[in-house]
């Protein structure tokens, strides 16, 4: 018997999955930020999160991915958005919709607020952890373009689109962290910088996407 419901929520032993992995994911962050990525080991992980470490390996084949333990989400978000966009409705339109949502509630996939200083720090001091968020960003690019070969037939190349919107979003994201990172003096709990800050990356967001319509997106009839 399937433990998913008939309501579509999952069963308990779904749940319980989803709860460990997080648990371990949320103990591993916590010693990272504290200690540094390359300082805390696997072993280590495992004891404070009262599990072996082949369970721990279980859910997360690398170590990095114990930290950029959000992947596999945006590959998800990124390709359903596209597949599951409204008929006649254009990839671009539900890729947009999906960037200013993320931002505007604040989700960590959008990096735009100052609360995810700590974790940028981490990332910023690991070469390994800056080099599985570059594979990162190669999987989602890959993810799209299958999304948009698959639903898209009017999309004349889909992996040229799906390069430069990975680029676009990559590039307003590499400013916003640039910022967050230079700015050592703004605390993490002032919702007025908070605010620019998020505003800021709407609007360098909204430029992006606008430039990637005027060339790919057919105008309205």
């Amino acid at each position: 018997m399937s433990t998913q419901r008939a309501t579509g929520e999952p069963g308990l032993r779904e749940r319980k999955k989803r709860e460990t992995r997080q648990r371990i994911s949320d103990v591993a962050t916590g010693l990272f930020v504290e200690r540094g990525f390359d300082e805390v080991t696997v072993a280590e992980i495992a004891r404070a999160a009262e599990v072996s470490p082949m369970t721990v390996f279980n859910y997360f084949p690398r170590k990095e991915d114990l930290f950029l333990d959000r992947i596999p989400e945006a590959v998800e978000l990124v390709a359903e958005a596209v597949r599951g966009r409204a008929p006649g409705e254009h990839p671009l339109t539900a890729l947009r919709r999906l960037a200013l949502g993320l931002l505007g509630t604040g989700h960590p996939l959008s990096g735009a607020r100052a609360r995810f200083r700590p974790f940028l720090y981490v990332v910023a001091a690991s070469p390994a952890l800056r080099a599985r968020a570059r594979e990162a960003v190669d999987e989602v690019e890959r993810a799209l373009t299958e999304a948009l070969a698959e639903t898209a037939p009017d999309v004349p190349d889909p992996r040229l689109l799906a390069a430069l919107v990975i680029a676009a979003y990559r590039a307003v994201g590499t400013g916003t962290v640039a910022r967050l990172l230079a700015d050592t003096d703004t605390a993490t709990d002032d919702t007025a910088a908070d605010d620019a800050l998020a505003e800021d990356h709407r609007l360098r967001l909204t430029a992006a996407f606008d430039a990637l319509d005027r060339a790919f997106a057919p105008p309205a009839p």
